[in-house]
């Protein structure tokens, strides 16, 4: 024979039960407002910054090889012009300038274009630069794109790693570009073969 619930005993949750949850769940709320203000710190706007500033010379790093390969290979100018072109927009997006020219871009963080800075502490380290770039380029124009899709590829992978530790907007920005990394790999590679 079952035992009937005790007379005092109403079912559902009771009191304490009902007082601990609004209690956890108060806390939980302030737990969460502190965390969304101190997203908004300098900390984690210098790291957003830090991150933009990242992207943009990454691109122009890609800018400087797309360039050394059309130096070394003008016949590429047609098929790498349009993927140059949006790696230019990439530089422009993040807060860079690709008006620096082929031997390096502006960062927000540095205004000054590496080229200049360079060639005002030394004379001769852009051009050395510029011509350690282009003797890194293949003389083959086939293994001159598998190269640069190699480093389409390394950005693109890098980029996409970097997306969880950053506020929307930016991580949206980072993905769209590592998606275009990515595609241009794919569209090197497969018209190298």
């Amino acid at each position: 024979m079952p035992f009937p619930p005790p007379p005092h005993a109403l079912p559902g949750p009771r009191r304490r039960t009902l007082l601990a949850s609004a209690a956890g769940a108060a806390l939980l709320v302030g737990c969460s407002a502190a965390s969304e203000e101190s997203a908004g710190t300098s900390g984690s706007q210098s790291a957003a910054q830090r991150a933009r500033a990242r992207a943009a010379r990454d691109s122009g790093g890609l800018l400087r090889s797309y360039e050394a390969v059309l130096a070394v290979h003008p016949a590429l100018a047609e098929r790498l012009g349009p993927l140059r072109a949006e790696v230019v927009r990439h530089v422009e997006a993040f807060g860079g300038s690709a008006a620096a020219g082929p031997s390096g871009t502006a960062s927000p963080a540095d205004p000054t274009p590496p080229s200049t800075a360079a060639s005002s502490a030394d004379p001769s380290a852009a051009p050395s630069r510029a011509s350690a770039a282009l003797a890194a380029v293949p003389a083959r124009e086939k293994d001159a794109l598998a190269q640069l899709a190699a480093a389409e590829r390394a950005l693109a992978d890098r980029r996409a790693a970097a997306l969880l530790d950053l506020p929307g907007e930016l991580a949206r920005l980072l993905a769209s570009a590592a998606a275009a990394g990515a595609a241009h790999a794919y569209l090197l590679t497969e018209g190298a073969r």
